[in-house]
């Protein structure tokens, strides 16, 4: 069975993304609490659960590239894809920023609440509405082990955007129909950017410590929309995905560029997972909580870490800061998410409004002929 006839059979929508989006959004907050409670997770990554936690955001990425791919794909035009992808982040993002600037921030704040929301800290932290990523605010959470940070798991949101931009640029060269621009693109981005490393680094171009660089997620993001693009060449296979599992395992326990070898490998994991298609629990049904899980999980730990001594304690911080997570994140979709979803009317009308003109146009350029 190809990857396109097991889309098929869950009629486009497989439950198998629903979970997977959800299990790695509260992956990455399980892995924060190192960080937020000790100050340093070097030791996490160095650990033997290595090959699992290195995969989580490169996953995400390739996740998002295929579904994405699939609504590029539905697209006529760029005016409703990027369309789309703006009510799908920003209106949570920006809704998020609010919050941490102007409740989080002023609860947690050292300073005299005058001298905080004065002080141009706090307004460059409001540039995080438009995707130019800034972490701190003014006197907050400066005894925390992970001192003075707010927001730590945006400084993925830049990349993410210019995904978008990528893939728009894809759709511009007429990758929907011409799929090999994709699958030369792709490959040909990760050997650029470890050639850059090595011309930036020498010896140490391939020592990634923690996660896989933001280029590289970028490539993890492609890898995805590769594999949406050739889902009737390519199998849904046991055997593959189990050697594709044993790629990553080998990549990241005996190489020092499991970084560069692994994205393909964690493309198809991520792809042949997320087409399967368990039954949906009942709380989830209708609902995307992992968007508001990422958004809200690190200001959550870090807020809850402040509290004192006590609670520099992973396990509890991943527990208590678990639950705190879904109730905002079920607050996000229920009032900012899915009311912003409903513009996608808009989007379309826009979208139609501007294919009709561009026909006009033609037809009058047609008969002045």
């Amino acid at each position: 069975m190809f990857l396109g006839e097991k889309l098929d059979l869950a009629k486009g929508r497989p439950t198998g993304f629903d979970y997977m989006r959800l299990l790695l959004a509260f992956s990455v907050l399980w892995i924060h609490t190192a960080r937020v409670t000790y100050g340093d997770d070097l030791f996490l990554w160095e650990s033997p659960f290595r090959p699992a936690i290195k995969s989580v955001l490169p996953m995400f990425f390739v996740l998002s590239g295929f579904l994405v791919a699939g609504s590029l794909e539905r697209s006529k035009t760029l005016i409703s894809f990027l369309g789309n992808r703006f009510i799908r982040i920003y209106p949570a993002l920006a809704v998020e920023v609010l919050l941490a600037a102007f409740i989080l921030g002023a609860i947690y704040t050292e300073y005299d609440l005058r001298d905080y929301f004065t002080d141009p800290q706090f307004f460059t932290y409001l540039l995080n509405v438009t995707g130019h990523i800034h972490f701190n605010l003014p006197g907050v959470f400066l005894n925390n082990p992970d001192a003075a940070m707010v927001n730590g798991q945006l400084w993925t949101v830049p990349f993410e955007l210019e995904c978008y931009a990528a893939i728009a640029a894809l759709f511009l060269l007429g990758v929907v129909r011409r799929r090999v621009i994709a699958l030369i693109a792709t490959p040909a981005l990760i050997i650029s950017f470890g050639i850059a490393r090595y011309w930036k680094h020498s010896s140490d171009w391939a020592t990634m410590p923690t996660t896989a660089s933001g280029n590289l997620l970028i490539c993890a993001f492609l890898v995805g929309v590769t594999f949406y693009l050739y889902k009737d060449k390519v199998l849904w296979d046991v055997r593959i995905f189990l050697a594709s599992v044993a790629i990553i395992l080998w990549a990241y326990w005996f190489t020092s560029f499991g970084d560069f070898i692994a994205i393909p490998a964690i493309g198809y994991v991520t792809v042949f997972l997320g087409l399967t298609s368990p039954r949906k629990l009942g709380i989830l049904s209708g609902a995307d909580y992992s968007y508001g899980v990422f958004l809200y999980g690190y200001p959550i730990q870090q807020a809850f870490v402040a509290l004192g001594p006590w609670a520099h304690n992973w396990w509890l911080n991943g527990i208590v800061c678990s639950i705190v997570a879904t109730c905002f994140a079920a607050f996000s979709w229920r009032f900012i998410e899915k009311p912003a979803l409903k513009l996608r009317k808009q989007v379309t009308w826009l979208e139609n409004f501007s294919i009709q003109r561009g026909a006009k146009r033609q037809l009058a350029a047609a008969v002045s002929k």
